[in-house]
């Protein structure tokens, strides 16, 4: 099976990793110094499930120079969507399947009128890792789980298909019948998780305890539930216990993608983080203090570290 992935950061040089050392053929699209490094040096992850070393790598910024795949792994950042999903047209054949990896809630309906609805899955990552160093991936903890699935809920053969290459990947893999619902599942956890943590500069295991800041964390969980049943989303009765106990087993050195970008001066996801749930709350009128006081907190960093 021949595999893209648009974006070789953290999550995509994660999963490109393993699906490569398993046997598929992979070819990461990247740019700069992580892509020179990547075509001189290879692509390394550093991983508790084994550290794994591609040499040589296929690496490209050229999406043009790829024929049409079987999957496109779509991991850049949100504001980046509509750009690179232009880009990788030609990477996308009559039956190749293109699944957003990003956080957030609403890539697949930005890449429709792109792509074409029958081009586009539904996707949700689940591996924490980040780029150390040009050319260099380090996973924190051993999760790696990816749930995708039909936009319509069907089981068709391409996402069965992946399911098994992931399995002989040693990725869980799951072909989901209800994509939405999982997005918006680890919507509650990244969305709120990701705010706080940027706030507090700190892994979860130092906030998630404390008397005075563990209870936000719960807050800020109920307000995307709330917001997501009011847009229509079926959500579990139990969702908030549910992200609560995941957020309590969590490794405590887990930091959110959002925090780490903030805390090295980059542009940061907001405006689709908590700014989305602010959003959809005063769409369908649900009170979000949590969300709207983080999002305030957190605007000045949007583009970078403030003049």
């Amino acid at each position: 099976m021949r595999i893209a992935v648009v974006g070789a950061g953290g999550v995509g040089g994660g999963y490109g990793a393993f699906l490569a050392k398993s046997g598929a053929d992979v070819t990461f699209i990247a740019r700069g110094a992580h892509l020179a490094a990547m075509q001189s040096k290879g692509l390394r992850l550093e991983s508790q499930r084994g550290d794994i070393h591609l040499n040589p790598t296929q690496a490209t910024d050229d999406p043009g120079s790829v024929a049409p795949v079987d999957v496109v792994l779509f991991c850049v950042k949100l504001w980046d969507v509509e750009s690179a999903g232009a880009a990788i047209k030609p990477m996308v054949g009559p039956h190749t399947a293109v699944i957003p990896l990003q956080n957030g809630i609403d890539a697949s309906q930005r890449l429709v009128p792109i792509l074409g609805a029958g081009a586009v899955m539904g996707g949700v990552a689940g591996i924490a890792a980040t780029i150390m160093a040009p050319g260099l991936v380090r996973q924190t903890g051993t999760g790696l789980r990816m749930v995708f699935g039909e936009l319509d809920g069907s089981m068709s053969d391409r996402g069965q298909a992946f399911a098994a290459l992931c399995a002989k990947a040693s990725i869980d893999g799951v072909l989901s019948r209800s994509i939405p619902t999982d997005l918006w599942m680890k919507f509650i956890l990244l969305a709120s998780n990701a705010s706080i943590m940027a706030l507090a500069r700190l892994p979860v295991g130092k906030l998630r305890d404390d008397p005075d800041i563990g209870p936000w964390f719960a807050a800020a969980y109920e307000e995307v539930a709330q917001v997501g049943r009011a847009a229509g989303i079926a959500l579990p009765e139990d969702a908030v216990e549910r992200t609560l106990g995941f957020n309590r087993n969590a490794p405590p050195h887990l930091i959110p993608s959002m925090a780490v970008d903030l805390l090295r001066g980059n542009r940061i996801e907001l405006p689709w983080l908590s700014g989305r749930v602010v959003e959809l709350g005063r769409k369908h009128g649900v009170a979000t203090p949590v969300h709207s006081l983080m999002y305030a907190m957190l605007k000045p960093y949007i583009m970078g570290k403030p003049a």
